[in-house]
């Protein structure tokens, strides 16, 4: 079984190692779950946005290519075959302004696409194995507050307005809310007690 995991952090998956200005607790969350994924003999592809210095932005030509159903670049077809060989894709970023941060969005933009992962028409997935898809998720936002006063953006986001909308039905979302108010000793708690659904 293959899982690709999708990692967007400005600090990378270096991240996890404490260290003041380059750590972030998603890094070590990446951590856990690689380990979890590989003792459960799984093979873990790990597209680290960042650490490949992929573009988000899509521009004229990037839309022209897209509207024509031919991978972006070179760096958009890689990713492609990752994903269409995926069993499992899982998604990590930090929530910001209540949504996903731009590398993510741009790789849902360019990756995404229709004729090579889609099909605009009947907005079936090309994706044959039927991927099973996990967002993990860290925000300083309540979840009372992000679920009942921002409506959950990224469900609908997400799930709603791109996976569900392109026939992909099987969805898990890990969130860790609050983090800015967690002690270093709960966060470790919080980690020691992760377990990814296998």
């Amino acid at each position: 079984m293959k899982t690709v995991i999708i990692f967007d952090h400005p600090y990378t998956a270096t991240a996890s190692n404490n260290q003041p200005h380059h750590r972030a607790f998603l890094a070590a969350l990446l951590q856990q779950v690689r380990q979890q994924l590989t003792t459960a003999g799984q093979d873990v592809d790990l597209i680290d946005l960042h650490a490949d210095s992929f573009n988000p932005v899509m521009s004229a030509t990037d839309l022209a290519h897209w509207r024509q159903g031919v991978p972006i670049d070179a760096q958009c077809a890689d990713y492609q075959r990752r994903l269409a060989d995926a069993d499992r894709l899982i998604f990590m970023f930090p929530v910001w302004w209540e949504v996903m941060p731009a590398m993510t969005k741009g790789f849902l933009d360019k990756v995404y696409a229709k004729t090579i992962l889609y099909n605009a028409k009947t907005m079936q997935t090309t994706l044959v194995k039927q991927p099973q898809i996990d967002i993990i998720t860290t925000m300083s936002t309540p979840n009372w507050a992000y679920r009942l006063l921002f409506g959950a953006p990224l469900a609908k986001l997400l799930f709603r307005g791109t996976f569900l909308k392109t026939r992909l039905w099987h969805f898990k979302w890990y969130n860790f809310a609050q983090l800015t108010q967690k002690t270093p000793q709960q966060r470790q708690t919080l980690l020691r007690q992760f377990k990814l659904k296998l």
